[in-house]
């Protein structure tokens, strides 16, 4: 008997994504929504939860006082 593949929803869209190596951009249905939700995560959108870390900050590095030296 063979086994019914795994499916599981896009976290972007919420289509149905066959968990195999026939979908090369799981979870994600596709490159699409691979980078629409990449890009959540490099615009602060998508965070973990939590206190910041002593000395970390949510600007990068850099950028408090690039105004002023130019």
């Amino acid at each position: 008997m063979p086994e019914t593949p795994v499916t599981v929803h896009c976290p972007t869209c919420n289509r149905p994504v066959e968990w195999s190596q026939h979908s090369p951009y799981r979870p994600f249905c596709s490159r699409r929504c691979k980078l629409i939700d990449l890009g959540a995560w490099l615009d602060g959108s998508h965070r973990i939860p939590g206190s910041e870390l002593d000395g970390e900050s949510s600007s990068t590095a850099g950028d408090s006082n690039d105004e002023g030296e130019r």
